[in-house]
């Protein structure tokens, strides 16, 4: 017999309570203790019911009145009865006392006019475990997995239940039943021998296909542009995973505020099902900006501004800009690169992609002046990994240790990306790759080859806290091809700085070439932290740097090297991100610039 003493009037006066709550305006208040007791229960459960009192809740906060005391401890009898069928416990016995009287028993019209304490006295009986289990029918023979807790044997508790139920309703969905309910739930309890039988009836449902999308909500967007980058698959057998694919098909454009899919309530008589697509725009510009400073490197400044739906199309043009070197012994370098995107040009997942950019570089062992024009595809597979190709013109004018030139390319690129961290500002878990391969044909005289990059970064959490995280990078670069003097120095490799080895000074390692340095065709950066927070804002981290420059494509144990070490700290600053500041020394390699130190925004990788 599974029972609670609760009063079979609680909702009637409970109403009653609530409409003649001005009866009690002028009961005094007292403050009240309260105590929770439950001897059948383990640590995790008496946290569970304290955590769900309302009336420990409503002491915590204040809530002394009588009334308001009395109507919680009315509410917990319900909830503390919920928290033990979720634990497992289906013939618990529930007392709310209030100075030794039932709560269940006290009329809400004769209140006391004041309680002192709380008693909530729980009798857990025995855990209950599944004698049945059953979940029918389900498509494919029944093939499908039930949740691992809905087995006979197992605990029995009701969010084993809810889950069963859940995972048969969407393995229905998943067959393409898109109104698949639950039909019926037989559930019974042996009090005898604490068991629960459980048998949940499915009714799938007839099998449906996609029917309309339906477009509302405000957006400048043109309906056509819209059903294009969605891709919905009209016609075709009703899927939730195609279905969230649009959905994401349309967030990624970075156009809307909000996109939301509803399915209409009944299918049509033909077996489709329309779906509505409500969409909100976001503001149509955007400004963002970043500053970072070095002792070796100065100040740099980045800033871009980007303009959504430029003709309507959900187009996305985005302009982009860098001056550096300011205030170190350099001139000024300079970068201006302005792209616009076009969505869904080739498919509902391909965007076509033209780009502009104009450099000015003064480095510590070249200087150069190139243009870039390049028209490119971006296809997205999925959520993690996405892939480019373009090909374009640039034109390059560059003076270094080999002498003044001007170089000519056609030039091809290959991009992949791979995101698997938690978090892409500050990630504690998983892992992103970042491989590049750039062809390069040369005009009028330049040699011709192939450039190589690779970023790799990784996080783990030790003994997985999130306070604690070890981080690790790699950067592999090659050219392959052309010698030393016959390739544009932007295309060479150098070590050192923010980017790539701290407590170094920005780009001063390469290799000796015609009495000078040059950039190396081979490049290897190796770089570890262990960051750990010590408060909500700030955390503490210890890093190691080592960077390898060769002449030959690939670095070896003879190749150029150098290496940094240093301490460095983050405060979190809500709206921007981490504040960054690393102060490094140089551990090996030909320097005596000693201390360098670097204030950024966000992590160093």
């Amino acid at each position: 017999m599974l029972f609670c003493r609760c009063p079979r009037r609680f909702m009637r006066d409970l109403l009653l309570r609530i409409c003649t709550a001005g009866a009690f305006a002028g009961t005094p208040v007292f403050a009240a203790d309260i105590s929770l007791n439950a001897p059948g229960a383990d640590e995790e459960l008496r946290s569970r019911l304290t955590a769900a009192s309302s009336a420990a809740e409503a002491v915590a906060r204040g809530q002394e009145s009588v009334q308001e005391l009395l109507a919680a401890s009315l509410a917990d009898y319900r909830t503390m009865v919920q928290v033990l069928y979720d634990a497992g416990y289906f013939a618990p016995v529930v007392n709310i006392r209030l100075d030794g009287r039932e709560a269940a028993a006290i009329q809400p019209l004769n209140p006391p006019r004041s309680v002192s304490s709380i008693d909530i006295s729980i009798e857990t009986g025995p855990q209950f475990t599944f004698g049945k289990a059953a979940l029918s029918p389900l498509p494919g023979g029944g093939a499908q997995e039930l949740p691992e807790g809905y087995a006979t044997g197992q605990t029995a508790t009701t969010g084993a239940i809810r889950d069963a139920a859940r995972a048969g309703r969407q393995a229905w969905r998943q067959a393409g039943h898109a109104k698949g309910r639950i039909a019926e739930r037989d559930i019974t309890a042996d009090h005898l021998r604490a068991r629960l039988d459980s048998d949940i009836r499915m009714d799938p449902g007839r099998k449906l296909r996609f029917g309309k999308m339906v477009i509302s909500g405000n957006s400048d967007v043109n309906e056509d542009a819209i059903r294009s980058i969605a891709g919905f698959p009209q016609g075709a057998q009703f899927d939730p995973d195609s279905l969230a694919l649009t959905g994401s098909r349309l967030r990624r454009t970075g156009t809307f505020s909000s996109v939301t899919l509803r399915e209409a309530q009944e299918a049509n008589p033909d077996g489709t099902l329309d779906v509505t697509a409500s969409l909100e725009d976001l503001p149509k510009r955007r400004l963002t900006f970043g500053v970072e400073f070095s002792s070796s490197d100065g100040i740099e400044i980045t800033g871009s501004w980007m303009h959504r739906n430029l003709f309507g199309n959900a187009e996305k043009l985005r302009l982009e800009t860098r001056l550096s070197g300011i205030g170190n012994n350099s001139d000024l370098d300079g970068r201006v690169a302005l792209r616009l995107d076009r969505p869904a040009t080739l498919g509902p997942d391909d965007n076509v992609f033209y780009l502009l950019e104009a450099e000015r570089l003064d480095e510590e062992h070249y200087t150069a002046t190139r243009g870039l024009g390049a028209i490119g595809v971006r296809r997205v597979f999925s959520d993690r990994l996405i892939g480019e190709a373009s090909v374009g013109f640039e034109s390059t004018l560059a003076e270094d240790v080999f002498g003044k030139r001007r170089f000519k390319y056609i030039t091809g690129q290959i991009r992949a990306e791979y995101e698997r961290r938690n978090n892409r500002v500050n990630a504690t878990d998983g892992y992103y790759i970042d491989a590049r391969a750039m062809p390069f044909a040369g005009i009028d005289g330049s040699a011709s080859g192939l450039q190589f990059r690779f970023d790799g970064r990784g996080y783990q959490r030790i003994m997985g806290n999130h306070d604690y995280v070890v981080a690790a990078r790699i950067q592999m670069g090659s050219v392959v091809g052309p010698s030393l003097n016959e390739v544009s120095p932007t295309y060479l490799f150098f070590s050192g700085g923010a980017g790539s080895v701290r407590g170094q000074e920005y780009q001063s390692l390469g290799v000796p070439a015609n009495g000078g340095i040059a950039g190396g065709r081979g490049y290897l950066a190796l770089s570890g932290e262990l960051r750990g927070r010590v408060s909500e804002k700030v955390t503490l981290v210890g890093f190691y740097d080592i960077g390898f420059i060769d002449s030959d494509p690939f670095v070896s144990g003879d190749s150029e090297s150098h290496s940094g070490a240093g301490l460095g700290v983050r405060y979190d600053v809500a709206g921007i991100g981490a504040i960054r500041l690393d102060l490094a020394y140089p551990v090996s390699g030909g320097t005596d610039d000693g201390l360098q130190f670097y204030i950024g925004i966000g992590q160093a990788f």
